[in-house]
């Protein structure tokens, strides 16, 4: 006789293995959920450190860029489709859970990853940093979500256009729904001959997509043809519409340009170049000797400035009411050939003479709601009446900056985002309290810039010109 067969010897229990990118993205996740850090500024600080480990190489940091930047983009449409495939509220899930789902979804259905690929390197991740238990689920909602591609999933959880079309788009494009109608009705606005359906759905499409690395020859110091003849052709082309942008293409670093490394050039989107070149070259009455940057943090317009008004024998003087920005400023501007100084001081209570300066411009703080491509986080973060509780700032800033300029001096109010009460709307409030200014033009400062709607002031966007969506009026103080 037989006797019962042997019983199996339990299998050994193996201990995860730590990705470093996904580790590295993870962290850098739940400090954006927890401290309200920019992905932007805690993320180089993690790959810095990771790249002291061994193994941890060049390709590494890129998809790790690439899972914590595609995560924070495509959030709201991940949240939908993770939503569709558990039995509970979103707002019931952990957030160490949900962040490792995000990164888990975003590998099944923004990347080429394979899915069998995507789904098991999830739960090791899972495994590593919130344990065995909780990892079944996440290995259950991932197969769930490899069931079907990015597109079919979104018919799927997105309402139909023709019941909700705002609630359609903000699912379709990941953003919030008062984003999707504050940008619906500013491209009304701006661009009423293009702003159906398929103009929105651009722009929101626009705000999804990496923006390239673009560098800016600051004039007098550096040129744009120095820029490209110091990276391999094919990975540089010329700026779009400033003549000091140079655009990296994939592959582009700005740490091997020496213009950029001996602070003679730097890294600056177009927009903000064009809105720089434009308070520049809008045309003053009488001298032009003195030119200030009333809200100069963290440098860059302030850089372009400071080069331009050095040509010229003009000064700037370059104003941050914080200082640690402050400092960002005086970096930036270290080694322009002209005079300049940099300052803390707060705008709403100058540190200078009323009629003092020639040319003034105030880029104004505001919701950030025209640089999501850099900060995606921005659009999580930010609120409707964020929107409303910055316009005493800015009105306040912008009547400061008047009693700044001299008469036949200029006045630029410039700031970062589309949305017409940050924009035109604090413009028309201060104008309407006033008699002693006009508008400039500013259309024909930015030569070559098409779709600019039908001035005096301008709003640039990212489908239409591959920039942030800077907004720009010009006003002349009467003599």
């Amino acid at each position: 006789m037989t006797g019962p067969a042997p019983k199996s010897a339990p299998r050994p229990h193996r201990r995860p293995k730590k990705d470093p990118a996904r580790m590295v993205a993870f962290t850098a996740l739940r400090a954006v959920d927890e401290r309200d850090a920019y992905a932007n500024l805690i993320l180089p600080s993690l790959l810095r450190k990771a790249e002291k480990n061994e193994g941890f190489e060049r390709r590494d940091a890129a998809f790790a860029t690439e899972l914590v930047y595609g995560t924070l983009r495509m959030r709201g449409s991940y949240d939908a489709i993770i939503g569709a495939c558990i039995d509970r509220p979103l707002s019931k899930v952990d957030p160490n859970v949900l962040d490792v789902l995000s990164l888990g979804a975003h590998q099944l259905l923004g990347t080429r990853i394979p899915p069998h690929a995507a789904v098991s390197a999830t739960v090791e991740l899972a495994r590593v940093v919130l344990g065995d238990g909780r990892a079944k689920f996440v290995n259950a909602v991932m197969r769930k979500i490899s069931t079907q591609d990015l597109d079919t999933w979104l018919e799927q959880v997105a309402p139909p256009y023709e019941e909700d079309a705002e609630d359609h788009l903000a699912v379709l494009y990941s953003h919030p729904r008062w984003v999707v109608a504050a940008l619906w009705d500013s491209l009304g606005v701006w661009q009423p001959q293009h702003c159906g359906r398929t103009a929105v759905s651009e722009l929101l499409a626009a705000d999804n997509e990496r923006p390239a690395v673009t560098l800016v020859a600051r004039p007098g110091r550096s040129t744009a043809a120095e820029l490209r003849d110091s990276l391999p052709a094919e990975e540089s082309e010329a700026g779009r519409w400033s003549p000091y942008a140079v655009r990296l293409v994939e592959g582009g670093d700005p740490a091997v340009v020496p213009a950029v490394a001996e602070n003679r050039a730097g890294v600056q989107d177009e927009g903000s170049q064009l809105v720089a070149a434009a308070l520049a070259a809008a045309p003053v009455e009488g001298r032009d000797e003195l030119w200030l940057d009333g809200c100069a943090g963290p440098g860059g317009k302030a850089a372009l400035l400071a080069a331009l008004a050095a040509q010229r024998g003009a000064a700037l003087v370059a104003s941050e009411s914080q200082p640690h920005r402050a400092a960002l400023v005086a970096k930036a501007l270290h080694g322009n050939p002209g005079p300049y100084a940099v300052i803390t001081a707060d705008g709403l209570r100058p540190a200078w003479r009323p009629g003092s300066f020639d040319r003034v411009l105030v880029d104004v703080p505001c919701s950030g709601l025209g640089a999501l491509r850099r900060r995606p986080e921005s659009r999580w973060r930010r609120r409707p009446e964020d929107v409303a509780n910055f316009g005493p700032l800015q009105r306040g800033l912008l009547e400061s900056a008047i009693d700044a300029t001299r008469p036949g001096g200029v006045v630029g109010y410039a700031t970062c985002s589309p949305h017409l009460a940050e924009t035109r709307v604090v413009v028309q409030d201060v104008l309407r309290g006033r008699s002693d200014l006009e508008y400039v033009d500013a259309r024909p400062l930015l030569p070559g810039v098409p779709d600019l709607g039908e001035g005096p002031d301008v709003q640039l966007w990212p489908h239409l010109h591959g920039t942030d969506a800077m907004y720009l009026a010009l006003l002349r103080k009467k003599s």
